[in-house]
C-alpha cells in the first residue's frame, strides 16, 4: 500500500510544484478530454478543478499518495470529465422532428450495393455477425477460419473495405436514405 504523507509547501515552492504538475500532467488530461469530444477550454477547466482538489487533499492531515501525484490528478480529472459529460448529456434538450424521422428510411438496396462491393464472403460474414448475431467462435466454424482471432481480423478487413468504398465515393448517411 502506498505511503500517505501530508505535503507542506512554502509559497515559492508551492508555485514551482504547481507549475511542474501543470507541465507534466495537463497534456495527458487535454488528450483524454479531446479524444472524448471535449474542447481545450473544457480540458483546462477540468484540469484546474482536479489540481485544486489535489492541492486541498495534499494539505489536509491525511495527504495524498506520494508515489504518483500526476496519476492522482489525472484520475481526478477523468472522474470530473465523466461526471460533467453525464450531467451535460442528461440536460441536453432533445429537439427531434418526428416527421423527419418517419419520412426517411434507410435504403436497403443502396446499403446492400455498398456491402456487395466488399465481396460476397464479406457480405456473408458481416451479415452473420451483425444480423444473425453469431459469435466469433461460431464464425470460425461457419467460415472455416483457423481461429476466432482470424475471424475477428477478417471481419475487421471487411469493415475496412466498406469504409474505403464509402470514403472513395464520399457517401454520407443521407445517401442511404429513401
Amino acid at each position: 500500500m502506498a505511503e500517505i504523507q501530508k505535503t507542506e509547501h512554502s509559497p515559492a515552492t508551492r508555485e514551482d510544484v504547481l507549475i511542474a504538475l501543470y507541465k507534466s500532467t495537463f497534456p495527458s488530461v487535454a488528450r483524454f478530454v479531446s479524444k472524448r469530444g471535449g474542447s481545450l477550454e473544457q480540458a483546462k477547466d477540468i484540469f484546474q478543478d482536479a489540481l485544486v482538489a489535489w492541492y486541498e487533499k495534499s494539505t489536509e492531515s491525511g495527504g495524498v499518495p506520494v508515489y504518483s501525484e500526476r496519476g492522482y490528478i489525472f484520475g481526478i480529472a477523468k472522474r470530473l470529465w465523466y461526471r460533467r459529460f453525464a450531467e451535460e448529456s442528461l440536460s441536453l434538450p432533445l429537439e427531434v422532428d418526428v416527421e423527419d424521422i418517419t419520412d426517411q428510411h434507410p435504403s436497403s438496396s443502396r446499403l446492400l450495393n455498398v456491402l456487395e462491393n466488399a465481396g460476397r464472403k464479406c457480405l456473408d460474414l458481416l451479415k452473420s455477425f451483425y444480423y444473425d448475431k453469431l459469435s466469433m467462435a461460431e464464425l470460425k466454424v461457419q467460415f472455416g477460419f483457423s481461429s476466432s482471432h482470424s475471424a475477428t481480423v477478417q471481419k475487421y478487413k471487411c469493415l475496412e473495405k466498406v469504409r474505403e468504398t464509402v470514403k472513395e465515393k464520399s457517401l454520407s448517411y443521407e445517401d442511404f436514405l429513401e
